[in-house]
Protein backbone atom coordinates (compact mmCIF):
# COMPACT_ATOMS: atom_id res chain seq x y z
CA UNK A 1 0.00 0.00 0.00
CA UNK A 2 1.52 3.31 -0.75
CA UNK A 3 0.75 6.36 1.35
CA UNK A 4 0.91 9.93 0.28
CA UNK A 5 4.21 11.35 0.76
CA UNK A 6 2.81 15.07 1.13
CA UNK A 7 0.56 15.71 4.43
CA UNK A 8 -0.88 19.47 4.38
CA UNK A 9 -3.44 18.17 7.33
CA UNK A 10 0.04 18.01 9.83
CA UNK A 11 -0.54 22.20 9.79
CA UNK A 12 -4.39 22.25 10.35
CA UNK A 13 -4.10 19.88 13.36
CA UNK A 14 -4.94 21.79 16.37
CA UNK A 15 -5.83 25.34 16.59
CA UNK A 16 -2.68 26.78 17.76
CA UNK A 17 -1.29 25.01 14.46
CA UNK A 18 -3.73 26.62 12.57
CA UNK A 19 -3.13 30.08 14.26
CA UNK A 20 0.64 29.90 13.75
CA UNK A 21 0.08 29.46 10.05
CA UNK A 22 -2.30 31.66 8.97
CA UNK A 23 -1.76 33.43 5.81
CA UNK A 24 -4.30 36.45 6.74
CA UNK A 25 -4.95 38.32 9.39
CA UNK A 26 -8.48 39.96 10.70
CA UNK A 27 -8.15 42.37 13.64
CA UNK A 28 -10.34 44.93 15.11
CA UNK A 29 -8.12 47.52 13.80
CA UNK A 30 -8.57 47.04 10.30
CA UNK A 31 -12.61 47.65 10.84
CA UNK A 32 -14.25 50.84 10.20
CA UNK A 33 -17.81 51.06 11.61
CA UNK A 34 -20.31 53.39 9.71
CA UNK A 35 -22.93 55.12 11.69
CA UNK A 36 -25.95 56.76 10.93
CA UNK A 37 -27.34 59.51 12.87
CA UNK A 38 -30.31 60.91 12.60
CA UNK A 39 -31.39 65.18 13.12
CA UNK A 40 -34.18 65.63 15.43
CA UNK A 41 -34.42 62.05 17.59
CA UNK A 42 -34.29 61.61 21.34
CA UNK A 43 -33.39 58.10 20.93
CA UNK A 44 -32.12 55.10 18.59
CA UNK A 45 -34.43 54.20 15.83
CA UNK A 46 -34.00 50.29 14.40
CA UNK A 47 -33.49 50.09 10.95
CA UNK A 48 -35.71 47.21 9.43
CA UNK A 49 -33.78 46.50 7.09
CA UNK A 50 -30.30 45.91 8.76
CA UNK A 51 -30.86 44.50 11.66
CA UNK A 52 -28.77 45.41 14.54
CA UNK A 53 -27.80 48.80 13.01
CA UNK A 54 -29.87 52.11 14.01
CA UNK A 55 -30.49 55.79 12.99
CA UNK A 56 -28.75 57.34 16.12
CA UNK A 57 -29.49 60.35 17.91
CA UNK A 58 -27.13 63.00 19.23
CA UNK A 59 -26.71 61.01 22.25
CA UNK A 60 -26.37 57.45 21.44
CA UNK A 61 -24.41 58.11 18.52
CA UNK A 62 -21.19 59.58 21.54
CA UNK A 63 -22.40 56.09 23.27
CA UNK A 64 -21.70 53.80 20.81
CA UNK A 65 -18.52 55.70 19.41
CA UNK A 66 -17.25 55.23 22.94
CA UNK A 67 -17.86 51.74 22.61
CA UNK A 68 -16.91 51.55 19.06
CA UNK A 69 -13.53 52.49 20.35
CA UNK A 70 -13.36 50.42 23.68
CA UNK A 71 -13.91 47.33 21.14
CA UNK A 72 -10.63 48.18 19.70
CA UNK A 73 -11.83 49.08 16.06
CA UNK A 74 -9.42 51.24 13.53
CA UNK A 75 -12.38 54.05 13.06
CA UNK A 76 -15.54 55.61 12.47
CA UNK A 77 -17.48 56.73 9.14
CA UNK A 78 -20.46 59.29 9.89
CA UNK A 79 -23.60 59.76 7.80
CA UNK A 80 -25.82 62.35 8.25
CA UNK A 81 -29.63 62.47 7.96
CA UNK A 82 -31.38 65.79 7.73
CA UNK A 83 -34.94 66.70 8.97
CA UNK A 84 -34.97 68.88 6.01
CA UNK A 85 -33.34 68.70 2.24
CA UNK A 86 -33.10 70.72 -0.90
CA UNK A 87 -32.10 71.21 -4.28
CA UNK A 88 -28.51 71.40 -3.68
CA UNK A 89 -27.91 69.27 -0.30
CA UNK A 90 -27.33 72.52 2.12
CA UNK A 91 -27.36 70.72 5.25
CA UNK A 92 -24.25 69.28 3.97
CA UNK A 93 -22.13 72.15 4.58
CA UNK A 94 -24.38 74.18 7.05
CA UNK A 95 -22.15 73.93 10.37
CA UNK A 96 -24.58 73.58 12.30
CA UNK A 97 -26.12 70.38 9.80
CA UNK A 98 -26.38 67.05 11.44
CA UNK A 99 -23.51 65.62 10.21
CA UNK A 100 -21.38 68.81 11.23
CA UNK A 101 -22.83 68.82 13.98
CA UNK A 102 -22.04 64.92 14.91
CA UNK A 103 -18.64 64.64 13.94
CA UNK A 104 -18.35 67.84 16.60
CA UNK A 105 -20.13 65.36 19.10
CA UNK A 106 -17.87 62.28 18.15
CA UNK A 107 -14.73 64.38 18.58
CA UNK A 108 -15.68 65.73 21.90
CA UNK A 109 -16.00 61.77 22.80
CA UNK A 110 -13.19 60.08 21.62
CA UNK A 111 -10.86 62.30 20.27
CA UNK A 112 -7.88 61.00 18.81
CA UNK A 113 -8.48 57.38 19.98
CA UNK A 114 -9.42 56.27 16.56
CA UNK A 115 -10.03 57.75 12.97
CA UNK A 116 -13.18 59.62 12.86
CA UNK A 117 -14.35 59.85 9.06
CA UNK A 118 -17.22 62.02 7.63
CA UNK A 119 -19.09 60.95 4.10
CA UNK A 120 -18.70 63.70 1.66
CA UNK A 121 -21.68 63.47 -0.58
CA UNK A 122 -25.08 64.85 -0.77
CA UNK A 123 -27.26 62.18 -1.47
CA UNK A 124 -28.35 62.58 2.43
CA UNK A 125 -29.07 65.87 1.92
CA UNK A 126 -30.85 66.93 -1.79
CA UNK A 127 -34.63 66.41 -2.14
CA UNK A 128 -34.04 64.38 -5.32
CA UNK A 129 -31.61 61.98 -3.80
CA UNK A 130 -28.83 62.14 -6.53
CA UNK A 131 -25.14 62.91 -5.26
CA UNK A 132 -24.54 65.98 -6.62
CA UNK A 133 -26.63 69.23 -7.83
CA UNK A 134 -28.69 68.85 -10.70
CA UNK A 135 -28.54 70.46 -14.01
CA UNK A 136 -31.45 71.92 -16.06
CA UNK A 137 -31.87 68.82 -18.00
CA UNK A 138 -31.94 66.44 -14.79
CA UNK A 139 -28.56 65.46 -14.90
CA UNK A 140 -26.14 65.77 -12.75
CA UNK A 141 -23.39 68.58 -12.97
CA UNK A 142 -20.64 67.35 -12.33
CA UNK A 143 -18.55 70.91 -11.96
CA UNK A 144 -21.45 72.31 -10.38
CA UNK A 145 -20.64 69.48 -7.57
CA UNK A 146 -17.52 69.94 -7.11
CA UNK A 147 -17.97 73.18 -5.55
CA UNK A 148 -20.38 71.67 -3.14
CA UNK A 149 -18.16 69.16 -2.25
CA UNK A 150 -14.98 71.37 -1.27
CA UNK A 151 -17.33 73.28 0.65
CA UNK A 152 -19.04 70.20 2.12
CA UNK A 153 -14.74 69.18 2.76
CA UNK A 154 -13.68 72.28 4.62
CA UNK A 155 -16.97 72.30 7.17
CA UNK A 156 -15.99 68.97 7.92
CA UNK A 157 -12.56 69.63 8.72
CA UNK A 158 -13.22 72.59 10.36
CA UNK A 159 -16.06 70.57 12.62
CA UNK A 160 -12.78 68.03 13.71
CA UNK A 161 -12.88 65.57 11.42
CA UNK A 162 -9.85 63.43 10.52
CA UNK A 163 -10.76 62.05 7.30
CA UNK A 164 -12.99 62.68 4.51
CA UNK A 165 -14.14 60.17 2.22
CA UNK A 166 -15.54 61.64 -1.54
CA UNK A 167 -18.33 58.84 -2.05
CA UNK A 168 -20.28 60.74 -5.36
CA UNK A 169 -18.47 59.49 -8.20
CA UNK A 170 -17.63 62.65 -9.48
CA UNK A 171 -14.83 63.43 -12.01
CA UNK A 172 -11.94 65.33 -10.18
CA UNK A 173 -13.38 64.96 -6.80
CA UNK A 174 -10.70 63.95 -5.03
CA UNK A 175 -8.35 66.92 -6.43
CA UNK A 176 -10.67 69.15 -6.13
CA UNK A 177 -11.29 68.28 -2.63
CA UNK A 178 -7.48 68.21 -1.69
CA UNK A 179 -7.16 71.67 -2.93
CA UNK A 180 -9.77 73.16 -0.93
CA UNK A 181 -8.80 71.56 2.32
CA UNK A 182 -5.01 72.35 2.00
CA UNK A 183 -6.13 76.46 0.84
CA UNK A 184 -8.32 76.52 3.82
CA UNK A 185 -5.60 75.15 6.15
CA UNK A 186 -6.52 71.69 6.67
CA UNK A 187 -3.52 69.76 4.95
CA UNK A 188 -3.45 67.31 7.76
CA UNK A 189 -7.28 66.36 6.69
CA UNK A 190 -6.93 62.76 4.43
CA UNK A 191 -8.73 61.79 2.07
CA UNK A 192 -10.10 58.23 1.54
CA UNK A 193 -11.81 57.85 -1.88
CA UNK A 194 -14.60 56.29 -2.80
CA UNK A 195 -12.47 55.45 -5.90
CA UNK A 196 -14.52 52.31 -7.07
CA UNK A 197 -18.15 52.56 -6.74
CA UNK A 198 -20.23 50.49 -8.50
CA UNK A 199 -24.00 51.01 -9.61
CA UNK A 200 -24.90 47.73 -7.36
CA UNK A 201 -28.39 46.41 -6.55
CA UNK A 202 -27.45 46.30 -2.82
CA UNK A 203 -27.68 49.39 -2.07
CA UNK A 204 -31.40 49.35 -0.71
CA UNK A 205 -30.85 49.03 2.96
CA UNK A 206 -28.86 52.07 3.07
CA UNK A 207 -31.41 54.26 0.97
CA UNK A 208 -33.66 53.35 3.78
CA UNK A 209 -30.79 53.98 6.65
CA UNK A 210 -30.38 57.81 4.98
CA UNK A 211 -34.50 58.00 3.95
CA UNK A 212 -33.05 58.57 0.82
CA UNK A 213 -35.15 61.05 -1.91
CA UNK A 214 -33.79 58.78 -4.92
CA UNK A 215 -36.04 58.45 -7.99
CA UNK A 216 -34.08 56.33 -10.97
CA UNK A 217 -30.39 55.27 -10.35
CA UNK A 218 -27.01 56.42 -10.77
CA UNK A 219 -25.77 54.50 -13.92
CA UNK A 220 -24.51 58.20 -15.54
CA UNK A 221 -21.48 58.50 -12.55
CA UNK A 222 -21.46 55.18 -10.60
CA UNK A 223 -19.43 52.30 -12.59
CA UNK A 224 -20.85 49.46 -14.80
CA UNK A 225 -20.67 46.56 -12.75
CA UNK A 226 -18.62 44.24 -15.52
CA UNK A 227 -15.73 46.89 -15.79
CA UNK A 228 -12.46 46.36 -14.29
CA UNK A 229 -10.35 47.82 -16.73
CA UNK A 230 -12.26 51.48 -15.77
CA UNK A 231 -12.14 50.59 -11.91
CA UNK A 232 -8.27 50.74 -12.66
CA UNK A 233 -8.48 54.01 -14.14
CA UNK A 234 -10.76 55.63 -11.66
CA UNK A 235 -8.23 54.59 -8.91
CA UNK A 236 -5.32 56.01 -10.77
CA UNK A 237 -6.99 59.22 -11.11
CA UNK A 238 -7.92 59.35 -7.67
CA UNK A 239 -4.43 58.49 -6.82
CA UNK A 240 -2.97 61.29 -8.97
CA UNK A 241 -5.11 63.67 -7.33
CA UNK A 242 -3.98 62.83 -3.75
CA UNK A 243 -6.01 60.45 -2.34
CA UNK A 244 -4.30 58.90 0.76
CA UNK A 245 -6.69 55.57 0.44
CA UNK A 246 -8.45 54.35 -1.63
CA UNK A 247 -11.72 52.21 -1.40
CA UNK A 248 -13.68 49.40 -3.49
CA UNK A 249 -17.97 49.50 -2.48
CA UNK A 250 -19.05 46.58 -2.85
CA UNK A 251 -16.87 44.30 -1.25
CA UNK A 252 -17.84 40.59 -1.89
CA UNK A 253 -18.98 40.76 -5.08
CA UNK A 254 -15.82 42.65 -6.59
CA UNK A 255 -13.35 40.98 -4.91
CA UNK A 256 -11.29 40.13 -8.02
CA UNK A 257 -11.77 43.58 -7.88
CA UNK A 258 -10.23 44.46 -4.47
CA UNK A 259 -7.31 42.19 -5.53
CA UNK A 260 -6.59 44.35 -8.71
CA UNK A 261 -6.21 47.63 -6.89
CA UNK A 262 -4.34 45.97 -4.07
CA UNK A 263 -1.72 44.99 -6.83
CA UNK A 264 -1.66 48.66 -8.72
CA UNK A 265 -1.62 51.08 -6.11
CA UNK A 266 1.13 51.82 -3.19
CA UNK A 267 -1.50 53.13 -1.08
CA UNK A 268 -3.86 51.63 1.49
CA UNK A 269 -6.76 49.60 -0.28
CA UNK A 270 -9.98 49.36 1.74
CA UNK A 271 -13.53 47.62 0.93
CA UNK A 272 -16.99 48.27 2.19
CA UNK A 273 -19.09 45.37 2.68
CA UNK A 274 -22.25 47.23 2.08
CA UNK A 275 -26.33 47.56 3.51
CA UNK A 276 -26.81 44.32 0.72
CA UNK A 277 -24.51 41.81 1.77
CA UNK A 278 -24.79 42.70 5.45
CA UNK A 279 -28.59 42.23 5.28
CA UNK A 280 -28.30 39.07 3.18
CA UNK A 281 -26.31 37.28 5.66
CA UNK A 282 -28.55 38.23 8.72
CA UNK A 283 -31.38 37.18 6.55
CA UNK A 284 -29.97 33.46 6.13
CA UNK A 285 -28.99 33.30 9.41
CA UNK A 286 -32.53 34.74 10.87
CA UNK A 287 -33.92 31.54 9.17
CA UNK A 288 -30.99 29.05 9.91
CA UNK A 289 -29.69 28.99 7.05
CA UNK A 290 -26.18 30.06 7.84
CA UNK A 291 -24.03 30.04 11.08
CA UNK A 292 -23.88 33.68 11.66
CA UNK A 293 -21.16 34.53 13.44
CA UNK A 294 -18.44 32.17 11.41
CA UNK A 295 -19.99 33.89 8.74
CA UNK A 296 -19.88 37.30 9.77
CA UNK A 297 -16.13 36.54 9.96
CA UNK A 298 -15.35 34.51 7.05
CA UNK A 299 -16.91 37.11 5.02
CA UNK A 300 -14.24 39.65 6.66
CA UNK A 301 -11.77 37.46 6.10
CA UNK A 302 -12.46 36.96 2.78
CA UNK A 303 -11.89 40.58 2.18
CA UNK A 304 -8.99 40.88 3.73
CA UNK A 305 -7.51 38.22 1.82
CA UNK A 306 -8.63 39.73 -1.50
CA UNK A 307 -6.14 42.50 -0.43
CA UNK A 308 -7.88 45.03 1.95
CA UNK A 309 -6.23 46.96 4.36
CA UNK A 310 -9.54 48.34 5.97
CA UNK A 311 -12.83 47.04 5.77
CA UNK A 312 -16.23 49.35 6.97
CA UNK A 313 -18.71 46.51 8.03
CA UNK A 314 -21.74 46.96 9.84
CA UNK A 315 -20.24 44.14 12.00
CA UNK A 316 -17.86 46.14 13.22
CA UNK A 317 -17.78 46.31 16.69
CA UNK A 318 -19.46 42.66 17.15
CA UNK A 319 -16.76 41.36 14.98
CA UNK A 320 -13.96 43.07 16.53
CA UNK A 321 -15.14 41.40 20.06
CA UNK A 322 -15.60 37.97 18.54
CA UNK A 323 -11.93 38.18 17.31
CA UNK A 324 -10.62 39.71 20.85
CA UNK A 325 -12.87 36.31 22.32
CA UNK A 326 -10.93 34.29 20.49
CA UNK A 327 -13.53 32.75 17.95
Amino acid sequence: MTYPDARPRRLRRTPAMRRLVSETELAPRQLILPMFVREGLTEPRPISSLPGVVQHSRESLRKAAAEAVAAGIGGLMLFGVPEHRDEVGSGGTDPEGILNVAIRDVIAEVGDSTVVMGDLCLDEFTSHGHCGVLAPDGSVDNDATLARYAEMAVTQAAAGVHMVGPSGMMDGQVGFVRRALDEAGYADVAILAYAIKYASALYGPFREAVESALVGDRRTYQQDPGNVREALREVALDVAEGADMVMVKPALPYLDVVAAVASSVDVPVSAYQISGEYAMVEAAAANGWLERERTILETLTSIRRAGAQTILTYWAVEAARLLRAGF
